[in-house]
């Protein structure tokens, strides 16, 4: 997708990355990705963004702009979305798949990362909440208005009363084949209905349109049958990091319903934030609370997690006999092999064009 396709000017006008990746799957789908921010400064904090359907990585790009100063900030097209090409397999194995394929790409080995997810992407980290890649790198997670099961029968897109017939549209309705066509008046107010709250300012609407329209309705109809099927319960269970949620309580397409059903059954849930008024488009509706949501979670997660680390580290640094006179020297010496070791392992990877990485190629600047 072009990204004339996004407004061009404004909070929501996706900035520049400072450097773009195509990241290659398990079954060989290509990813694009984007990172922004100090990204050869293997000491600024990483977040992943996942965004969610007929979305792309321009969804994020007030969190981007917030984040970017002093974080590495990581964003990747779904499959079939933005600049990914559009894929024969559309599962939740498929999107576990592709977002283990972006930490692998994008962290050294065993570098944490907060990964925040809105609507399919918070179903991506609950899919991929049990591999042995995803809980290599996850510090802390952000599940932006999403659910993990029995999406269709719980919207209420379809303002009637909840039923065989509510569900029967609903289904109909958002697995529509039907092109969107150009971004009109009236295709930003049935937008707004669906998936924004009533107060959404109009640059708001307009961001969203151009993105959601953007999608190519043969993507967008396959994605909405697996959304339709969607039973992720189990790997809600399994996410055992620390995870904050947010919902806007007017949302249509995943009620509050889902975010407190969420709350309730993590394993470690830190909270759940309702924001009042609010639709399902939580990033772009309210930018900064989301953002700061991120940042909140780096620096209780993994800002301080690393400082207790390295507190760690140098109070073993300090053990032994107290004649010897090595042991400082000696570790000291070790931590900056490993340090150096890290920036060389980061910065090495993220630039070397065809580099193997779980054995899929990377290729820069595609």
């Amino acid at each position: 997708m072009s990204r004339l396709a996004h407004v061009t000017s404004g909070p929501y006008a996706p900035p520049a990355p400072a450097r773009e990746l195509t990241v290659v799957s398990a079954d060989g789908a290509r990813l694009h990705v984007e990172m922004h921010g100090p990204v050869d400064d293997p000491a600024a904090p990483a977040v992943v963004l996942a965004h969610g359907w007929t979305c792309s990585t321009a969804f994020w790009a007030a969190q981007i702009r917030l984040l970017a100063a002093d974080h590495r900030v990581i964003a990747y097209d779904q499959r079939g979305h933005g600049r990914s090409p559009a894929s024969p397999a559309c599962s939740t194995r498929a999107l576990a798949d592709d977002l283990e394929a972006v930490l692998s790409a994008t962290l050294a080995p065993g570098e944490k990362a907060v990964i925040a997810g809105h609507s399919m992407g918070g179903m991506t980290v609950m899919a991929a909440s049990a591999r042995r890649t995803f809980r290599e790198h996850a510090a802390a997670v952000l599940l932006c208005s999403t659910g993990s099961s029995r999406l269709v029968a719980q919207s209420t897109v379809v303002p009637i009363r909840a039923g065989r017939t509510r569900t029967w549209l609903t289904r109909r309705v958002l697995g529509s084949r039907a092109p969107l066509g150009p971004v009109t008046p009236l295709a930003r107010r049935v937008l707004k209905y669906g998936t924004m709250g009533p107060g959404s300012a109009p640059l708001m609407v307009e961001a969203c349109a151009r993105i959601v329209h953007a999608c190519p309705r043969t993507v967008r109809h396959a994605w909405s049958q697996v959304l339709a099927r969607l039973d992720l319960d189990h790997g809600v269970r399994e996410l055992r990091v620390p995870v904050a949620v947010v919902v806007g309580t007017a949302d249509r397409l995943t009620p509050p319903v889902h975010a407190r059903a969420l709350a309730a059954e993590l394993p470690r849930c830190t909270g759940l934030t309702e924001l009042p008024g609010l639709g399902h488009m939580t990033p772009v509706e309210a930018p900064d609370a989301v953002g700061e949501a991120i940042r909140e979670l780096v620096a209780t997660h993994l800002v301080a997690a690393r400082a207790t680390d390295v507190r760690d580290t140098a109070g073993h640094a300090h053990t032994g006999p107290a004649d010897t006179g090595h042991a400082d020297t000696g570790h000291a010496g070790v931590r900056d092999a490993a340090q150096d070791t890290h920036a060389r392992d980061a910065g090495g990877r993220q630039e070397a064009a065809g580099a193997q990485v779980a054995g899929a190629p990377i290729e820069e600047g595609a």
